[in-house]
């Protein structure tokens, strides 16, 4: 069974689609992090795909994952950006909540994020 999302398709057993073609990930990650705090009870509330070996033997950077621990650390993430192998990534994707789509175009720039707690604040109080 399928189900339409923001006119793209999207199995209704998987993660939520959500559209973000015009961005990069290091500004809407700046944006999303906010808002969504980050999980403090695990070592790595961030990864990003390990490299395959082919990239790692021609030595290919990945300065985006730079910006993204730069990001992480601004928002009080103490956790380390774990790297996952492409397979395990993938699969660990398929379990998601979301997956956003960007219009991201650095080499290995996807990245998963472990959502934490949400602390309501005094504004909620009143409920």
């Amino acid at each position: 069974m399928r189900w339409r999302v923001w006119g793209t398709e999207t199995r209704l057993c998987g993660p939520v689609e959500i559209r973000a073609d015009g961005l990069g990930i290091p500004k809407l990650l700046e944006a999303v992090l906010k808002l969504l705090p980050l999980d403090t009870y695990v070592e790595s509330p961030a990864a990003v795909m390990e490299l395959v070996p082919g990239d790692k033997e021609r030595g290919l950077q990945t300065p985006v994952w730079k910006d993204y621990e730069i990001l992480l650390l601004q928002a009080g993430c103490m956790g380390t950006l774990a790297k996952i192998e492409r397979f395990e990534f993938y699969e660990q994707a398929k379990k998601a909540f979301a997956v956003v789509a960007t219009g991201e175009t650095a080499p290995y720039g996807n990245i998963i994020l472990k959502k934490g707690t949400i602390a309501l604040g005094s504004q909620f109080e009143a409920w």
